[in-house]
Formats: structure tokens, sequence, C-alpha cells
């Protein structure tokens, strides 16, 4: 498989990291780089520890390598949900902190 039949069958945009990137072997470089980027595994790991200003970060970079390498399925799907779930899960956990917080200040 060619790098431009991988980028078709996820759903990336081939000329538009090569109008970035300008060489199919800088693409092909961070493509594999990707590979193992470790931003899924610690938004995972964040996520079971609930840990959300990590997990947040974490879903931070990879819609952002997800952009610059034009992954645009992917980057779609963290950049519309991914953020907006942690942060809102990170707001309830505030709002309980301070909840419990005022009511032990109240008794």
């Amino acid at each position: 498989m060619t790098i431009q039949e991988c980028y078709k069958a996820i759903g990336g945009n081939y000329e538009a990291v090569l109008g970035r990137l300008h060489s199919e072997a800088l693409i092909q470089r961070f493509t594999l780089k990707f590979l193992e980027d470790q931003s899924y595994l610690q938004l995972k790991q964040a996520l079971e520890n609930k840990n959300y200003e990590d997990a947040f970060r974490s879903a931070h970079t990879l819609k952002g390598v997800c952009q610059n390498l034009s992954f645009d399925r992917l980057y779609e799907v963290s950049d519309k949900s991914l953020p907006n779930q942690i942060y809102s899960q990170n707001l309830i956990k505030v709002m309980q902190e301070k909840s419990i917080s005022s009511n032990r200040t109240v008794a």
C-alpha cells in the first residue's frame, strides 16, 4: 500500500499534507512516527484515572497531530467530541468538589 492509498483508506487528505510538508518522504516519516505517539494511550490512562486535565492535554495533542498530518476523519472526531466531553467531565468534577468543600464549611 502506498502512502497515498493509506491516506485514502483512513479518510485523510494527502494533497493537503503534501502541500504542508512538500515531501512524500517526510509524510511517510511523520505518519510512521504517529503510530508510536503515546497521546492516545495517555488519554485512555488519564480517563481511567479521572484525571481530566491530563486527558484534555492528551486529546489536544492528538487533535493537533491529526490536523498537522491531515488525518481529517480522525481530526474531526477528536476536535468535536473528545475535548468537549473531557471539559464537561472536568467541570462536573470541579463543581462537585466545590459543593463538597462548601458543605464542609457550612457544617
